[in-house]
């Protein structure tokens, strides 16, 4: 049996431990609890899955600093993530009678046509560290509210966080095995992804393991795959008065949740002419967050990554962006040895022959400048992810051809590139998702269409085509 060993990012405590699970097994018990979790009607589904959102907002609290001491994020934002997972109830009940809802379709007299939907059955729900219980959690309400049963893996960096959600539901009167916690590394969660008895994988981390899954995927279609995949997201700073709140913004999709956000920006595209003001004033707030542990005071602004080796990774990719003809801005610190805690990085890369089309998850941030708005769209463009892009300033005109040229899932317009809502479909194209978007578009791939034309009674006759009888 394998040991897991979860420690605290911020402090380096030892928060879980625990032993890996048996995929084969876990699935069985999900499998066998499906038929009946799926007879269900669904009110009751519903009704079950409100009093989990009940149970959580009575624990909030404990959630929220739960996954503060995990992830390493500042209390304040462990907070909004803890009740996103109490709304996502709410919004996908919404979701599921708007996208799949019972529908009676035009049809010949005597006859009647519908359109309902089923569950797909036992769905692989595989889970990031970055927002440990939101984004699970907005695979896992849907699926259960569309009849499906669940293995959830979580992220073998957030265990923590994955049984505290796993033990919530059963707590509140759901029936055994219809959600259930596998604990694991890669290894555990390539034993379920091949298990044949799961009738779908939906999945939230990073291209590399979305594309092996794709692959490993190609010869099924019978399975249903949804990939939330990362970004290299454009920040594009155009024609504005405003500098600083234009610098705020930049910070903002840049830095929150120290750069690990999916939908985090990558790459800020700034008009020549504005290029000078604008990265004084980006790394003058930059100079001034304060990034500390997350309960500490005053509150920080972000924490530290996940880990040393994440820490590591980073540092190493800021300085092979130097040595490729990048340009700091701000270099990038590493206060405590041994600790995962990173300053924001911020590097000139207009002038490199070859930029990384990679996702740097973390708080590093790629500045190019440019000369004219087509340049711009057409640098923002330049990746083959397609998640999250943002246009700050500029003319109504302008943001028109933004929108209509970017190749992105989610277009702002003097927003941030992070922060969306779950009231809204949330997905990208490229390397950022296989055209699944989750949130509210979670549903689509929960359940699936079946249309059936019915009558009470057997009645059918041939009226063309028929020998005449001897």
């Amino acid at each position: 049996m394998t040991e897991l060993i979860s420690t605290e990012p911020a402090t380096g405590a030892v928060l879980w431990q625990g032993d890996a699970g048996d995929a084969d097994t876990t699935v069985a018990k999900a499998r066998n609890a499906w038929p009946a979790w799926a007879a269900l009607p669904l009110t009751k589904r519903i009704e079950i899955v409100r009093r989990y959102a009940n149970h959580i907002r009575s624990q909030s609290e404990q959630l929220a600093e739960l996954i503060a001491r995990e992830t390493g994020k500042p209390i304040w934002e462990s907070r909004t993530e803890a009740e996103a997972v109490i709304k996502k109830v709410d919004i996908s009940v919404r979701a599921y009678a708007e996208r799949t809802a019972q529908r009676h379709l035009p049809s010949q007299p005597n006859m009647r046509a519908a359109m309902r939907h089923k569950p797909h059955g036992v769905l692989a729900v595989l889970g990031p560290y970055n927002f440990p219980a939101h984004l699970p959690n907005g695979h896992i309400v849907p699926a259960l509210i569309a009849g499906n049963t669940i293995v959830f893996k979580p992220s073998e960096k957030t265990p923590a966080v994955g049984e505290f959600l796993v033990d919530s539901f059963n707590k509140t009167g759901l029936p055994e095995g219809v959600v259930n916690i596998l604990q694991g590394g890669p290894d555990v969660g390539k034993s379920l992804t091949a298990n044949d008895d799961i009738d779908g994988v939906l999945f939230t981390g990073s291209a590399q393991t979305g594309v092996a899954l794709n692959r490993q995927f190609a010869s099924r279609p019978d399975k249903i795959l949804a990939l939330e995949m990362g970004g290299n997201n454009p920040i594009i700073v155009w024609d504005t008065d405003d500098i600083h709140s234009a610098a705020v913004l930049v910070i903002q999709s840049a830095f929150l949740s120290a750069g690990q956000r999916c939908s985090a920006a990558s790459r800020m595209i700034v008009k020549d002419e504005l290029y000078e003001r604008v990265v004084k004033e980006v790394k003058r707030i930059a100079d001034r967050l304060i990034i500390d542990e997350p309960f500490s005071t005053p509150a920080p602004f972000m924490g530290p990554v996940i880990d040393n080796d994440a820490a590591d990774g980073l540092t190493e990719s800021f300085l092979a962006l130097m040595s490729h003809g990048g340009r700091p801005i701000k270099h990038m610190a590493r206060p405590l040895d041994d600790r995962p805690f990173l300053t924001p990085g911020i590097i000139d890369v207009t002038d490199m022959e070859e930029r990384p089309d990679i996702e740097l998850f973390g708080p590093i941030l790629q500045v190019l400048r440019v000369e004219d708005f087509e340049g711009a769209i057409a640098e923002a463009n330049n990746t083959r992810y397609g998640l999250s892009a943002a246009l700050i300033g500029g003319s109504a005109t302008q943001y028109d051809q933004f929108w209509s040229n970017s190749r992105a899932g989610i277009v702002n317009w003097n927003k941030m590139t992070v922060g969306a809502s779950s009231e809204a479909p949330f997905g990208g194209i490229g390397l950022s998702g296989n055209h699944r978007p989750s949130a509210y578009y979670a549903a689509d791939y929960c359940a699936y269409p079946v249309v059936s034309m019915e009558a009470e009674q057997t009645r059918a006759s041939i009226g063309i085509g028929l020998k005449d009888e001897d």
